[in-house]
């Protein structure tokens, strides 16, 4: 496998196409930031650092920015993370790479570089767009690895979308089923990567997270990808349920399909131009079954169904989690309110039994009781002309 591996490497790096031209005497050299440090964010700076340090197109060090917070012992989660080389707080016992550099200054972390990977939870990404504005190079590509979307009044908006907006550069996507503590201690996984138009800056993408372990393949579906991305989520809620409630492989089975049909239709219905085979790559079904068996959103919302409802999502994430978030039970408040406003509830019966027990109007075990209504499926079928 190496030389073939090797192989690839070198065929990557000929075919590699700067983002920037270069001169004639310094060939150009692509600097890369990653804003997020959270449990996948910190995987993610592994992946490229070990990428930026063996390809001559890009330069060694890979700028991390860090939220800062004081551990337990007084000292500040960046100062560690840059002396021992690790996240002790979010990915422990991991070396990050010699050539991740922690920075807590957003915009410090930001200026010099032209390759941005946003990985942070979906609900601050306004606020971190509304600093950087004016604040980065001109020729900034970005990628959002962000599950989840922003609600507006004119309808949802997609975290590649509010990037691209709010920032004015072009943002690709990468999602899949990468659970981040197995891809960190380097058990083989795949992703998928997302792109509008310019194929050349999706193949640098999947050059910059590629590895023997960590196969990336691109497709020219961003919405498909993100979505894909963002509503296995909210399906991983209901498998939680499920199986805190102790119903069974096969309760679990149907679940997983209803959510997968669920999320085609709630796609193709807001995008048409939405790609029936993106839901067989990596981001689709198999980001769906590894969620739903091992993901963070199936862990809480099995211990909220084993409690009755009775103990907050607020509650047991705070306990369970050790600061990181779920995205699942904020998603699938943002999937309800775009189902209520278009007159969709009818056609998503686990997507919306999902958001109803969440916020308590229902008990855990409607989630098999509501998600056997049949939709309209006459409707589900002019998916593509909404």
């Amino acid at each position: 496998m190496a030389p073939a591996w090797e192989a690839q490497e070198l065929q990557q790096e000929a075919d590699a196409v700067p983002l920037s031209n270069p001169t004639d005497d310094v060939p150009f050299k692509s600097k890369v930031t990653v804003v997020g440090s959270g449990n996948w964010g910190s995987v993610a700076s592994k992946l490229i650092a070990s990428n930026t340090l063996r390809l001559t197109s890009f330069h060694d060090e890979v700028r991390m920015w860090v939220y800062e917070e004081t551990l337990p012992s007084g000292e500040k989660l960046t100062d560690v993370i840059n002396r021992t080389n690790e996240n002790v707080k979010y990915l422990p016992g991991i070396k990050l790479g010699k050539n991740v550099v922690a920075d807590p200054d957003l915009v410090n972390a930001v200026r010099d570089a032209n390759m941005l990977v946003f990985v942070t939870p979906h609900q601050f990404m306004e606020g971190i767009c509304r600093r950087l504005v004016g604040k980065i190079r001109e020729d900034v590509e970005a990628i959002s690895l962000i599950k989840g979307m922003e609600v507006k009044m004119e309808g949802p908006c997609m975290i590649s979308t509010l990037i691209s907006d709010q920032l004015g550069l072009n943002c690709c996507v990468l999602m899949g089923a990468n659970i981040a503590n197995e891809i960190a201690v380097e058990k083989f996984s795949e992703a998928t990567v997302g792109y509008r138009e310019n194929r050349e800056i999706a193949e640098k993408w999947v050059q910059l997270f590629s590895t023997p372990y960590f196969i990336v393949t691109a497709v020219q579906d961003v919405e498909g990808v993100e979505l894909c991305g963002t509503l296995k989520n909210v399906v991983a809620i209901a498998a939680g349920f499920v199986d805190g409630l102790e119903m069974g492989n096969n309760t679990k089975a149907a679940i997983m399909r209803i959510g997968l049909r669920e999320m085609k239709a709630f796609s193709k219905l807001l995008f048409s131009s939405v790609k029936d085979s993106t839901f067989f790559e990596s981001c689709g079904v198999a980001d769906l079954i590894t969620t739903c068996l091992g993901g963070r959103n199936r862990k809480v919302a099995e211990a909220f169904a084993k409690n009755g409802g009775k103990r907050s999502f607020d509650e047991l994430e705070a306990e369970m989690l050790q600061g990181q978030k779920l995205q699942g039970v904020s998603t699938a408040r943002e999937v309800y309110e775009v189902l209520s406003h278009r007159g969709w509830l009818e056609l998503f019966p686990l997507f919306a039994t999902v958001h109803e027990i969440c916020i308590g109007h229902l008990l855990p075990s409607a989630i098999v009781e509501h998600s056997e209504r049949k939709p309209k499926f006459s409707l589900l079928e002019l998916e593509g002309s909404a």
